[in-house]
């Protein structure tokens, strides 16, 4: 992996070249960031960057013995630890167990889909955990004298699926690091890290990728409009597996635009009976499902304002919900586009808080009558 593959992330990329050129790497570096950005790609790059006989530009070369050994997951010097299901006991289960699954993994895909992962376990509804065992492991690793690099280097992708036991010897290896060992960790929610380690990392964080970073991406890798890809990377919010999610979904956003119509054209003609009929069969969606669509409600009330104030730079709709807006917007305002917001949040929040779903919506009906008239 060079960092060119990696897009946007130029100042992370600057600052992660100066720490090896300078022979300032720590011991232990933390990049933290949403998921879907790059981060452990990144951890590759400069993982291979260290280990690299001849630099380029910024680059590890990528045809020395070193880059190659990399580039295939076999460098003797750099091991992986991730999150797996028990095989057997929990005192038995570490990483290597799942080793061939890992390079497919890897090999597939840099933006590293935990999803993806699960399925890869055979298990897409399994919890995987770094066990109590990985970190005698992963002793016994750095205790080895390295085979042809200055550094022995562990690359571990989410320390925040550490269980207890494991996380609490992690910390004796963090406080007490062997001279020729270095531990990179990639974590999508750090606030979940044992504070004790996270307070002795020393962190990098990477911002989400810029929108028309993923809008590329998604034209390069699906048959959408420009406008469709524009619509999805806004809403992605920098990430490219939340793209590839709603991509995945766009079933469910034609479904939520369907309902999100009836429900303005209803509240609109002030036909209550009919909303009440409305609100009995949303009601049917379930609560997860219902609060994606409260979501989606409170983003086209967004999109719908500034597409009044005619503003199409800041409008980010596909071309079936710019179809609809186009008619629609004109009725959303400055003297009620936030209570309509409002009113969608707090629906989410009575529904995620086990509210009765029928009467939560057609509550919500009867304020939209009302404030669409403002």
């Amino acid at each position: 992996m060079k960092f060119s593959e990696i897009p946007a992330h130029e100042s992370v990329k600057e600052r992660l070249r100066n720490l090896v050129d300078t022979d300032r790497m720590p011991h232990a570096l933390l990049l933290e960031g949403p998921a879907g950005i790059g981060k452990f790609a990144m951890a590759r790059a400069l993982a291979q960057y260290i280990h690299c006989e001849s630099p380029e530009n910024g680059e590890p070369c990528g045809h020395c013995p070193s880059c190659r050994q990399h580039q295939s997951f076999n460098h003797p010097d750099v091991f992986y630890s991730y999150p797996i299901l028990k095989r057997g006991s929990e005192k038995d289960s570490i990483s290597e167990d799942w080793i061939e699954q890992w390079r497919n993994f890897l090999n597939q895909d840099q933006w590293m889909d935990f999803k993806s992962w699960q399925s890869s376990l055979g298990n897409p509804n399994g919890q995987p955990v770094i066990y109590q065992s990985e970190s005698a492991a992963l002793l016994h690793k750095f205790s080895t004298t390295s085979y042809s690099t200055k550094y022995k280097i562990m690359l571990m992708w989410l320390p925040e699926r550490m269980n207890g036991d494991c996380a609490n010897k992690m910390l004796k290896l963090i406080e007490e690091p062997l001279e020729d060992s270095l531990m990179i960790f990639t974590s999508d929610r750090p606030r979940d890290i044992l504070p004790t380690i996270y307070s002795r990392l020393q962190r990098i964080e990477m911002k989400r990728l810029p929108t028309e970073v993923v809008r590329d991406y998604i034209r390069a890798h699906n048959d959408l409009s420009d406008a469709d890809a524009a619509s999805i990377a806004h809403l992605a919010e920098g990430s490219i597996l939340e793209a590839r999610r709603r991509m995945a979904d766009a079933e469910e956003g034609q479904r939520f635009l369907e309902a999100f119509i009836q429900l303005m054209r209803l509240a609109y003609q002030r036909k209550v009976g009919a909303l009440r009929k409305w609100g009995d069969d949303m009601a049917k969606l379930g609560r997860e499902a219902s609060m994606r669509f409260f979501a989606y409600c409170e983003n086209m009330m967004r999109e719908n304002f500034m597409n009044n104030l005619r503003i199409p730079s800041l409008v980010y709709l596909n071309s079936s919900e710019q179809a609809f807006s186009n008619r629609f917007s004109p009725f959303i305002n400055e003297r009620n586009v936030e209570s309509l917001v409002r009113e969608f949040t707090q629906a989410r929040i009575d529904i995620r808080e086990n509210g009765n779903a029928r009467i939560i919506y057609f509550d919500l009906a009867i304020r939209v009558i009302l404030l669409l008239k403002r």
